[in-house]
């Protein structure tokens, strides 16, 4: 799964997306650097394998779960730059206020997802610590370890969700559709540029 770029600032104003990008940065970032280093891990392994003939046990395991890992915070940092696929052939043909709901009722949707997606991933955290489970492999890894900093990521998914339906809640029950559809919508053509060119644009 790839991670939008860290510049790609949450655009059109929104100020608890402003609040929230240093957080999923920080993140993401983090990512990047171990993503780095296991790259730079499995160019050893393959070195090792090839001249020396003999192999680093554990990086097919640990490839699994930094795939989990960078997935899990790349959720948090997805949503508050908006770049989660949505359809909206139809969507843009809306007048502006049901325009609105629709897009308060997806923000509300993906928050209710990430909260089940958070807590039925503790659940497995809790699971593997309670049965102290190790993984099957040379490297006999305490399962709650990976499984923790999986959790951590979708912990902050379903934080960021649900702060973000909260807000666009209460943007739409106090009447202001135009940021609702500025701040909550799918991303325009122009503020995919700026994202890509690290200028905002604010509407």
């Amino acid at each position: 799964m790839a991670l939008p770029s860290p510049s790609a600032a949450p655009v059109g104003g929104n100020p608890v997306a402003r609040q929230l990008t240093p957080v999923t940065r920080f993140f993401t970032l983090l990512c990047g650097w171990w993503l780095l280093g296991y790259s730079l891990l499995v160019c050893a392994d393959l070195v090792a394998r090839r001249y020396f003939g003999v192999s680093l046990q554990g990086t097919d395991e640990i490839g699994g779960y930094t795939l989990a890992g960078l997935c899990a915070f790349g959720f948090a940092h997805t949503l508050l730059v908006r770049r989660h696929t949505r359809i909206d052939l139809f969507l843009q043909r809306l007048p502006a206020w049901p325009r609105a709901v629709a897009h308060v009722l997806a923000a509300i949707i993906i928050a209710a997802f990430a909260g089940f997606v958070a807590a039925r991933g503790w659940a497995e955290v809790a699971d593997s610590i309670d049965f102290m489970s190790v993984s099957t492999s040379p490297l006999q890894v305490p399962l709650w370890i990976p499984q923790g900093v999986w959790f951590a990521g979708l912990a902050l998914f379903g934080l960021m969700a649900t702060l973000l339906a909260l807000h666009a809640t209460t943007l739409l029950l106090r009447g202001r559709v135009r940021e609702v559809n500025a701040w909550y919508g799918p991303p325009t053509v122009d503020e995919e540029i700026a994202a890509e060119t690290g200028k905002a644009v604010l509407r």
